[in-house]
């Protein structure tokens, strides 16, 4: 009896186990993107729409059109994870008001949400990315290191 117990608890521990260790890629990525986009929608709200036009320099995108590149380059990312909507339903980077905007930024984080929700074993497999063979996984976290990159330009123009 004493046998069968330490048996039935070592299986339990190593079932528990299991059950922690499933999808820890995908656990990984999915809290940097969450946060990323509330900051995004969050300076989008926050910006006065008098400001959407600003640009620190002549050089660079102006505060829509940064956002609106976000929005529009989140469909390839997911779409080459998903396979559906690879393309923004239309040049987001041309929306100039803040409505238009923030209905660009919550469809594109919308369309991304079936690719957030993969599990490891799919987050493993490869795509076409580009022209290149990606695992599903990188692909994400590509899309996601372009968001923070891009949120970090916004900061100059608060």
């Amino acid at each position: 009896m004493k046998h069968t117990s330490c048996l039935v608890l070592l299986l339990a521990v190593v079932l528990a186990g299991n059950l922690v260790a499933q999808d820890t890629a995908m656990s990984g990525i999915v809290p940097p993107f969450e946060q990323v986009k509330g900051l995004l929608l969050a300076s989008a709200e926050q910006m006065p729409e008098e400001l959407y036009s600003y640009r620190p320099t002549d050089e660079v995108k102006t505060f829509a059109q940064i956002l609106g590149h976000v929005a529009a380059v989140q469909y390839f990312f997911c779409g080459a994870v998903t396979g559906v909507n690879p393309r923004p339903p239309e040049e987001l980077e041309l929306r100039t008001t803040k409505a238009g905007i923030i209905e660009a930024l919550n469809g594109s984080f919308a369309n991304c949400e079936d690719a957030y929700a993969i599990h490891d074993a799919e987050a493993l497999e490869s795509v076409d990315f580009f022209g290149t063979m990606q695992p599903k996984l990188g692909v994400l976290n590509a899309n996601s290191a372009h968001n923070w990159s891009h949120y970090g330009n916004l900061v100059v123009y608060f």
